[in-house]
C-alpha cells in the first residue's frame, strides 16, 4: 500500500495519555514526531482530531446539556486538540495550518476543500478542526467527510486499539482480530469501528480505512511502509 495522501484520524482521548484528562505533552510531542517522519516521506497529510479527552456532546446530552449546545462544545475542544496539535508540529519544524469549520479567525481559517488540498501540496500538514461544523455529527463523520473531500487515498484511524476485532478487546478476553474486513461485514455486526453514519460515507465513496494503534511510537511509519499491524475495512 503506498499512499500519497492521507486522513490522520486522532482520538481526543488517546491525547490523555495516561492522565485521564486533557491533554499529556508527552503523547501530544510523540504524535508530533510520528507526523513529521511521514511527512518527511512525501505524504501529503490531512489531520482531525476528536474532542473527547476534554467534552463530549453526546454524554453531556445525558447530563443535561442541550445536545445541540454540548456538540458545540464539542467542536471547541478539537479546536483545541487541533492548537495543541499545531504547536507541537511547529516545534519539530514541520509547517502546518489549521482548518475551522466553523469561523473563528484568528484562531484558525476558515475550511475549504481547495484551501486544504492547496496547503497539502504545498508541504504543508493541514488539521481539519470543529467537525462538521454542524450538531449531531461525530468526528468519525468529520473525518470521513474530511477524508473524501481532500481526495485522500486512504483514512488512518489512529486508535488506543490495534485494529477490528470481533469484540471490544478491552472487554472480552476471546475477541479476534480482523486483518482485513469489508464495510458491509463492519456495518452487519455493528462492530464499533466508526459510528454507522461515517462507515457508510467511506462505503459510498470507497475511501478505505485502516485502524492501527498510533499510541505506539513508530506504528504510523510501519503502516505507512506497508507492515500488517492493523485492520484494513474496504469494499
Amino acid at each position: 500500500m503506498k499512499f500519497n495522501r492521507i486522513l490522520l484520524k486522532l482520538s481526543g482521548e488517546s491525547l490523555m495519555g495516561e492522565q485521564g484528562y486533557g491533554i499529556d505533552t508527552k503523547r501530544l510531542n510523540e504524535y508530533a514526531v510520528q507526523i513529521k517522519e511521514a511527512h518527511d516521506k512525501g505524504v501529503q497529510i490531512g489531520i482531525v482530531i476528536g474532542g473527547g479527552n476534554i467534552f463530549r456532546g453526546l454524554s453531556g446530552a445525558g447530563k443535561g446539556f442541550d445536545r445541540v449546545k454540548g456538540d458545540q462544545m464539542g467542536m471547541c475542544a478539537t479546536v483545541i486538540n487541533s492548537l495543541a496539535l499545531s504547536s507541537a508540529l511547529g516545534a519539530v519544524g514541520v509547517k502546518n495550518r489549521v482548518l475551522t469549520a466553523i469561523r473563528m479567525e484568528p484562531i484558525g481559517e476558515f475550511y475549504n476543500k481547495w484551501k486544504a488540498i492547496d496547503a497539502m501540496e504545498a508541504g504543508e500538514v493541514v488539521i481539519m478542526s470543529a467537525g462538521t461544523g454542524n450538531p449531531y455529527f461525530t468526528t468519525d463523520t468529520g473525518s470521513s467527510l474530511r477524508g473524501i473531500e481532500i481526495e485522500a487515498d486512504v483514512m488512518l484511524k489512529g486508535t488506543r486499539v490495534d485494529g477490528v476485532y470481533t469484540a471490544d478487546p478491552e472487554k472480552d478476553p476471546t475477541a479476534t482480530k480482523f486483518a482485513e474486513i469489508s464495510y458491509d461485514e463492519v456495518l452487519a455486526r455493528g462492530l464499533k469501528v466508526m459510528d454507522i453514519t461515517a462507515t457508510a460515507m467511506c462505503k459510498q465513496n470507497n475511501l478505505p480505512i485502516y485502524v492501527f494503534n498510533m499510541d505506539i511510537v513508530g506504528n504510523l511509519a510501519k503502516v505507512l511502509d506497508g507492515e500488517d499491524i492493523g485492520t484494513y475495512v474496504h469494499a
